[in-house]
């Protein structure tokens, strides 16, 4: 049994992403909503800036949880210099990522910034295993 347990610890181990990288990179997430939402990806702005997406409505601004303050000021960035609206989608890998996205709520209400989310495959992994040993933060 004792060996059963370490080879599981090992896989487990070895199948989940190093915790201070990202396993997916942003232009995963950003090629698959925006082929969804029949956007340009990565379009280049006059001040040689690029919007992750731009849409029919949208100047979206794709980033990680831990990296929310910077998205609101690109987002507002792409709307001024596109005339769409702005467009957060912030990435959450992790069940502790939300307390990022309850941070970034209130200031893309104010702001007029549109937020959304998506969830990283790796988060159903980060979540079993927090419920599995009980872990507060990983």
């Amino acid at each position: 049994m004792k060996k059963l347990i370490a080879i599981f610890i090992l896989f487990l181990c070895f199948s989940m992403p190093v915790y201070s990288a990202h396993l997916y990179r942003e232009d995963y997430y950003q090629n698959q909503w925006c082929s969804k939402w029949h956007g340009i990806k990565e379009y280049q702005l006059s001040d040689k800036t690029r919007v992750d997406c731009l849409t029919k409505n949208y100047a979206v601004e794709f980033d990680f949880a831990p990296k929310w303050a910077e998205a609101i000021g690109q987002s507002l960035h792409y709307s001024k210099m596109t005339d769409k609206k702005p467009a957060i989608i912030l990435i959450i890998e992790k069940p502790q990522d939300f307390t990022y996205y309850n941070k970034i709520k209130s200031l893309c209400l104010s702001h007029g910034i549109t937020l959304w989310y998506i969830k990283s495959p790796t988060y159903f992994y980060y979540s079993k295993l927090t419920m599995l040993f009980n872990i507060r933060s990983i």
